[in-house]
């Protein structure tokens, strides 16, 4: 077992409940982080909160991120490739350099409001029944405009000598590497150490498979 802290960051729309099964069954190591999402927030201030919760570890962290949060993860790599042991990516990967870092859907008021579930039927919300997704939209923060088309930007390739795990949900595997081999994912094809890991659920396992997820985590930060 490893005595490393793991760092969760949740993706689009959560809170730190997201990670609140997840955090319970992974016991005093989970730190689940908190991101700014005020009017003003921009992705640097979201980065600011995950490189906080790294820096406050008396050694070095796994860090996690869902989803969109990949790249935040990442993101803590590229900064802190000395403090980051391992960045554990769930249903995501990091965004290209120069790319906006979440500007999927549109922005009004100066946020980016959860969409609700049609552009996510299918293979992603599968498993999510509607009590799940009427508590999901219920609680859905707004994402701030300057985090949603922040621009993100790479410095240290340090980072590629993290180690990386990819945990697949609503994808595979094998669909995850033939992306990476058709150059989809230039982050992650230039990972020196990149593991490719399967859970059979829809694209938010830390709420319909938490057990199984979190022992993923473990075993991932253990290796």
């Amino acid at each position: 077992m490893t005595n490393e802290q793991i760092v969760l960051i949740g993706g689009l729309w959560t809170d730190v409940s997201v990670w609140a099964d997840v955090a319970a069954a992974l016991g005093p190591s989970a730190v689940p982080v908190s991101l700014p999402a005020h009017a003003s927030a921009t992705l640097d201030d979201q980065v600011a909160a995950v490189l906080a919760a790294v820096d406050a570890a008396p050694g070095k962290s796994v860090v996690v991120g869902h989803s969109a949060a990949c790249t935040l993860a990442w993101l803590a790599a590229d900064a802190r490739p000395d403090r980051v042991a391992k960045v554990v990516l769930i249903g995501g990967y990091p965004s290209s350099d120069g790319a906006q870092y979440a500007a999927f859907f549109a922005v009004q008021d100066g946020f980016m409001a959860f969409p609700g579930w049609e552009p996510f039927e299918g293979a992603d919300a599968a498993d999510l029944d509607e009590q799940a997704r009427a508590s999901f939209a219920a609680n859905a923060v707004p994402v701030p405009e300057g985090v949603a088309t922040g621009v993100v930007r790479w410095t240290d390739e340090r980072r590629f000598d993290v180690p990386v795990v990819l945990i697949c949900p609503e994808f595979t595997p094998a669909q995850a590497r033939e992306w990476i081999d058709a150059g989809e994912l230039p982050e992650l094809a230039k990972a020196k150490h990149l593991t490719l890991v399967d859970i059979d659920s829809g694209h938010w396992p830390m709420l319909t498979r938490p057990a199984e997820l979190a022992a993923l985590l473990r075993d991932s930060a253990g290796r």
